[in-house]
């Protein structure tokens, strides 16, 4: 099978052509920057790139898109072309080109405003059955090309799974009272609980994705590490987070006070993995209980795809403020 994947010298898409090459498939990069996992350089916006692209392809992974990172650097305009006319361009074509799969990497932050409660109301249990609130145009234009997906699948008979995947980025947090309290890696641990995922886990998502599409059709799923906590738990992380982490994990005050790290005060949303396991019998590795074990034994948390594909950075300059501007 040939599988076109697009934003193929970014992060997920360099690690998907690494994994997808060390398979039976056939695998043809495109993406904006040259790299050595990327075989054609072009836009999705433009459609006779994406044409061109699209020849003999079987199948489709979606990662090019402009992130949040590029909200404050970026024109909306900008984000219309990449997100939703560069996915429209890779639907139409997929059709015209008899590809039968593609598998769309969205993302959590489609959820927007649901993921922050009012103060004083439980933390946010956050499934795929929660309404999207975009509150930027990073969010509106991914909420928009999942739309087109279903439309594809609807209309076209298309197979279109959507991965909404948490952090994986290794870059520092865009919050700087974060950064200035937290330890790069205590965030990183930290986040593990709730809200972040490792690119290992989220390549094998889209393989199992790529593996199971036309079994499927369409679908939408939460790419995120298993969380310990349950919705019984959502009151007490809004109110004290260290304690019910004590009961979930009691190890951890040892091993985080020996690093001097800390556990937030409180945490605001959960994000839940249930469906993608059971749809997709996903197998997440990378979770905190795997961050305990690396802190037990002194040995890095990330996977080694992880650590071999490193930062990239979202942008080619340096911002004084943080690793990238705030809207």
């Amino acid at each position: 099978m040939k599988v076109l994947v697009t934003g193929s010298s970014g992060h997920l898409g360099e690690a998907l052509v690494r994994s997808l090459k060390a398979t039976e498939h056939e695998v043809f990069g495109i993406d904006i920057a040259p790299s050595p996992s990327t075989d054609a350089v072009g836009s999705i916006a433009d459609r006779q790139f994406v044409h061109r692209s699209m020849r003999g392809v079987n199948a489709v992974l979606h990662t090019a898109t402009l992130h949040k990172p590029h909200v404050a650097t970026h024109s909306r305009h900008d984000f219309v072309d990449t997100n939703i006319t560069g996915a429209l361009n890779l639907l139409e074509e997929a059709v015209s080109a008899g590809a039968r799969r593609f598998v769309f990497t969205s993302t959590t932050s489609v959820f927007g405003d649901a993921l922050r409660p009012p103060v004083g109301q439980p933390a946010a249990w956050i499934t795929e059955d929660v309404a999207p609130r975009p509150k930027n145009i990073y969010g509106v234009t991914k909420t928009a090309a999942e739309d087109l997906c279903q439309l594809f699948h609807r209309n076209h008979g298309l197979s279109c799974l959507v991965l909404r995947t948490s952090r994986f980025f290794p870059e520092e947090d865009d919050q700087k009272e974060v950064r200035d309290r937290y330890a790069h890696g205590n965030i990183n641990a930290n986040e593990f609980l709730y809200r972040r995922v490792d690119i290992e886990d989220v390549v094998s998502a889209h393989l199992l994705a790529l593996e199971q599409a036309e079994a499927i059709g369409f679908d939408k799923y939460i790419i995120s590490a298993t969380t310990p906590f349950t919705q019984d738990d959502l009151a007490d992380l809004r109110a004290d987070a260290p304690a019910v982490l004590k009961r979930k994990a009691p190890e951890f005050e040892g091993l985080y006070a020996a690093r001097g790290w800390r556990m937030f005060p409180e945490i605001e949303r959960v994000y839940v993995n249930e469906r993608a396991r059971t749809c997709l019998g996903w197998k997440p590795k990378y979770d905190f209980h795997h961050v305990l074990k690396s802190l037990r034994e002194d040995k890095d948390m990330r996977s080694p795809l992880a650590q071999l594909i490193g930062s990239k950075a979202y942008h080619s300059r340096s911002f004084a403020e943080g690793p990238y501007p705030i809207e």
